[in-house]
């Protein structure tokens, strides 16, 4: 490869903290799926199943590039369903001096649809170990602010065999694991960045009413918080996965509230 595309594609990369449902001692515990819900008495009951815990503290150090607290939990919840306007999921953070008390984990309300509470009861459960890779984008174009023609990405006509060419040696070099924080998002199948549909996603549940704004319309406002390749763990959701985005201003601000999430799912 030419000297100014290899700089290119460094330029490109991110570090990010792959989470994996293991037993062994292959990385730190960093989190677990499941487990019991703890929450401080003034925050609401979530509206969506509870998916996994993050130990802020636990993360090693430069595993991403995402400015995150230093200490308390994240909690992350998701339905695995998609629907149009609307958030799937939400994330909570609790921090590490805070008084928490046990929750109802189905205070969600799954016992009203018996098919959500199937899949919610296939969500996977135990420790959770990280391990600090390297992600590139995995999607193949981009439409820029402002143009209705989608380009490649990075701006390289040959993005697609490069492309390629990633997917084929990603799992020698940084196997994907059930969770990963930060990074680029990735799913079964996709071309578009997920991060930019869901930004889209959100604008359009903001016009709905099903959703508060400001929503920025410049994908380069929003990042990927966290990916969950939940077709790998839950029954009858082969090849799910969940997105958890952000917009840049509300994570400096720690207004995880503001996460808007979507699922990708091809039944």
């Amino acid at each position: 490869m030419p000297a100014d595309d290899v700089e290119r594609w460094l330029a490109t990369a991110r570090p990010c903290a792959t989470l994996a449902l293991s037993d062994d001692d292959t990385g730190p515990v960093v989190g677990r799926f499941g487990g019991e819900l703890l929450l401080p008495a003034d925050t609401r009951d979530p509206g969506h199943p509870f998916v996994a815990s993050v130990d802020l503290a636990a993360l090693p150090a430069a595993a991403t590039d995402l400015p995150l607290p230093p200490d308390g939990q994240l909690l992350f919840f998701a339905l695995l369903e998609t629907r149009e306007n609307t958030s799937m999921g939400t994330v909570i953070h609790v921090p590490a001096d805070a008084a928490v008390t046990p929750r109802d984990r189905c205070a969600w309300g799954p016992a009203n649809i018996a098919e959500d509470d199937r899949v919610f009861a296939s969500y996977p459960e135990g420790p959770l170990r990280a391990r600090t890779d390297v992600s590139l984008p995995h999607h193949q174009f981009v439409v820029p602010l402002g143009e209705e023609e989608a380009v490649y990405l990075p701006g390289h006509p040959r993005c697609s065999e490069l492309v390629e060419i990633w997917e084929d040696t990603k799992d020698l070099i940084a196997p994907s694991a059930q969770m990963q924080i930060g990074g680029y998002a990735d799913e079964e199948i996709v071309e578009f960045d997920p991060v930019d549909i869901a930004a889209s996603l959100a604008a359009q549940a903001v016009d709905a009413g099903h959703w508060d704004g400001p929503v920025s319309a410049d994908v380069a406002d929003w990042v990927l918080l966290a990916d969950w390749y939940a077709g790998r763990d839950v029954e009858k959701r082969e090849g799910a996965t969940v997105h958890w985005v952000i917009q840049r201003e509300d994570r400096a601000a720690r207004r995880f509230e503001r996460v808007f999430t979507t699922v990708y799912w091809n039944p």
